[in-house]
């Protein structure tokens, strides 16, 4: 008998795989920021933690709303934001709840994921819930996958939106890319369920990549820790201590 779903998903695969490879995407970096910094990756799951031995020489990392579940130590606008093009425009109550509490907000360098329209539009949205920043630069889906691809040895054609790696794993892959000294991940739990910022309590998407990313960055002994205990016990990463590295 015909597999008509498995000829559709190899049909789709082979397609997204000649478009990236026709496409020839860079690996963005961002080392004029990060290059030889400990850089803390900023997510929003319900517990974070402020990292030991912070302080002003450490580069902040937050993905989408997740300056504002971190504002509690955080006494500045992060470095550099990771944003998914759905919190411009999108009318899902998590989007909605992005741009609520983001409204006023400001970042130095903002990273946009994956946006597909042109740059007014994108400029307009920002405006809209007056989301400010020093510097605005896109990131491909291609430019991710082959980030992913350069960090993990895995390539990941994101062919169904689970299958994706969360914004947090992206946040610390670009990270190590620029050549950071350490990665300290707080508030970036795949195990845990809904946001630091809001009561909606969603499940969270990406569970099997992430852990798996995270397996591959022990493996590859990449500098990468987590400042929250509960994450160091249930995920395996080392628990971050600046005395220690």
């Amino acid at each position: 008998m015909l597999d008509v779903d498995g000829l559709t998903r190899t049909r789709r695969y082979f397609t997204r795989w000649v478009r990236y490879r026709l496409a020839a995407p860079r690996v963005p970096n961002l080392e004029r920021l990060l290059l030889g910094k400990t850089v803390v990756v900023t997510g929003s799951a319900p517990f974070s933690t402020k990292p030991l031995g912070w302080d002003d020489s450490f580069r902040v990392l937050t993905i989408n709303a997740s300056q504002i579940a971190a504002q509690g130590w955080l006494p500045h606008p992060p470095d550099v934001t990771l944003m998914q093009f759905n919190q411009i425009e999108g009318l899902n109550p998590a989007a909605v709840e992005v741009r609520r509490v983001l409204q006023h907000q400001k970042t130095g360098l903002l990273c946009l994921l994956n946006w597909r329209h042109e740059r007014e539009r994108l400029l307009r949205g920002l405006e809209a819930f007056d989301y400010r920043y020093n510097e605005l630069t896109l990131i491909s889906r291609h430019e991710r996958i082959a980030l992913m691809h350069r960090m993990t040895g895995r390539l990941n054609l994101e062919l169904e939106g689970e299958a994706k790696w969360s914004n947090g794993i992206v946040g610390a892959a670009l990270a190590l890319a620029s050549g950071a000294a350490n990665v300290v991940l707080t508030g970036i739990d795949p195990l845990s369920k809904g946001h630091k910022y809001n009561s909606l309590n969603l499940s969270r998407m990406h569970q099997e990549t992430d852990l798996e990313a995270l397996q591959i960055f022990r493996d590859q002994r990449l500098p990468v820790f987590t400042a929250d205990p509960n994450v160091a016990q249930s995920v395996g990463l080392p628990l971050w201590d600046p005395r220690t590295t």
